[in-house]
């Protein structure tokens, strides 16, 4: 007698056991269709809401990145400017033109004086110059 088995019985010859319980699809006329299921409309949903997020973030960082520019900038604006004393953190100082087209930093509040008036700065703890 062979050891063939009939078409019909799902045997796995390498493993020599029945195994239809464990095919992801159907082993038999009688069984049910296995229809994939549309996943399509969760994808997009998933693309969707991962693209928000990722435009969100990138949003953000842009921000923080315009931020630090202007900081920079501002920093850079102050430490160019002309001035003969140690600033003291926390204080607030003005920044003017003079009649040379030159920068200088000073203590006098610009309802004081009739300086050309570029901004107000303070330097914070960090020893960073910030626009008030």
């Amino acid at each position: 007698m062979s050891d063939k088995k009939p078409d019909m019985v799902v045997f796995n010859e390498d493993e020599n056991r029945y195994d239809a319980a464990l095919k992801p699809y159907a082993t038999g006329v009688g069984e049910p269709k296995i229809e994939m299921t549309n996943i399509t409309p969760w994808k997009q949903a998933s693309i969707n809401s991962f693209n928000k997020k990722a435009n969100a973030k990138f949003a953000e960082l842009q921000e923080a990145y315009n931020d630090l520019v202007e900081t920079m900038e501002y920093n850079a604006l102050v430490l160019k400017a002309k001035f003969s004393f140690q600033p003291i953190i926390g204080k607030h100082y003005h920044l003017y033109k003079n009649k040379n087209e030159e920068s200088f930093l000073s203590l006098v509040a610009p309802n004081e004086c009739n300086w050309d008036h570029l901004g107000s700065f303070r330097l914070n703890s960090e020893n960073i110059w910030e626009r008030i």
